[in-house]
């Protein structure tokens, strides 16, 4: 069985591992033991800024950091760094187009018995809707060790949603690479494409086994970078396979099975089927249940797989 690590550890670990050689400063709202940010702070504690339970002075003094020319990253719950924040994020970080990487955890349902008040659903939607901000969902540690990396030197703002729930390492790390805007094709198959973001990746790809058992051939897809979007890969894959699933600990309002609509709409018009948080809020309860209460189980991908077969075939005749 592979191993599990939260992306929010890979996070922590990555900022201390980065600071021997890069200098930057970290910023947290209280949280440093949740965000894992407590890592940094007892190796560089002077290098640590902890801004307490005010988020939007983090968000703005985060700016004024990177103002002066330091590279800045700066954490909370992604509730209150995307949610709470939103203005200052905007018009502190977005519109000046500012250095800051906001690493925000704790989001989607897997939050689980802090319930609907914490459970971030919307904020895929809210940061791509602020111009030049880069939208970064990890799928596993590897990969948000290698996206911490990047965000580090890239000039410009970035979002980078990680989460709480530790989910199976998928990828080497000694042989992955990040590339911001790429869609990365996890296994072959012309039948049906599945795009999934974040912790779905995982159950994406077992919904991937099950429909092999029944001679189905889904090609899953990572889509680590909401925000570019990898447009010419999601043309390549609607041409060969017609229909698509999408995936996401989100709503489906505004966030990645939006994203792909778009480009498929103008580019590449195919049947899409929309699997995440239908227009509603979380609620509290234990992860597992949580997940199959929501739909995002191999079962139900694999069942939402066929369904977008179905509506290539009728749209077909």
């Amino acid at each position: 069985m592979a191993d599990k690590i939260a992306t929010r550890e890979a996070y922590g670990n990555a900022l201390v591992e980065l600071a021997e050689t890069n200098e930057f400063v970290v910023l947290d709202a209280d949280l440093a033991e949740a965000t894992k940010t407590g890592v940094f702070k007892k190796k560089y504690p002077e290098r640590f800024f902890d801004c307490g339970i005010a988020e939007g002075n983090m968000v703005t003094v985060a700016a004024g950091i990177a103002a002066s020319g330091m590279n800045v990253f700066c954490s909370s719950f992604a509730m209150f760094a995307a949610g709470r924040a939103f203005e200052q994020v905007r018009n502190m970080i977005g519109y000046p187009h500012l250095n800051v990487k906001i690493c925000a955890t704790h989001a989607g349902i897997s939050v689980g018995e802090d319930g609907a008040t914490h459970q971030c659903l919307e904020d895929i939607a809210l940061m791509r809707t602020i111009p030049g901000m880069v939208v970064i969902n990890p799928a596993d540690a590897t990969e948000a060790r290698a996206a911490v990396e990047w965000a580090l030197n890239y000039k410009g703002p970035v979002y980078m949603r990680l989460g709480r729930l530790a989910v199976p390492v998928l990828f080497d790390k000694e042989t992955y690479k990040f590339e911001v805007g790429k869609n990365v094709r996890l296994t072959k198959g012309r039948d049906v494409t599945i795009y999934a973001t974040g912790l779905t990746v995982g159950m994406s790809l077992d919904a991937a086994k099950l429909l092999k058992a029944e001679g189905i051939g889904a090609r899953v897809v990572n889509v680590a970078t909401i925000k570019p979007i990898d447009e010419e890969e999601i043309v390549a894959s609607a041409k060969q396979t017609r229909c698509i699933v999408t995936v996401e600990e989100h709503n489906v309002i505004g966030g990645l099975g939006e994203a792909v609509c778009g480009v498929t709409a103008a580019k590449c018009p195919v049947p899409v089927v929309r699997v995440g948080t239908m227009d509603e809020f979380g609620r509290s309860g234990k992860v597992p249940a949580l997940l199959e209460h929501y739909g995002l189980t191999a079962e139900n991908i694999a069942a939402k797989a066929k369904e977008a077969m179905a509506l290539k075939k009728k749209f077909s005749k």
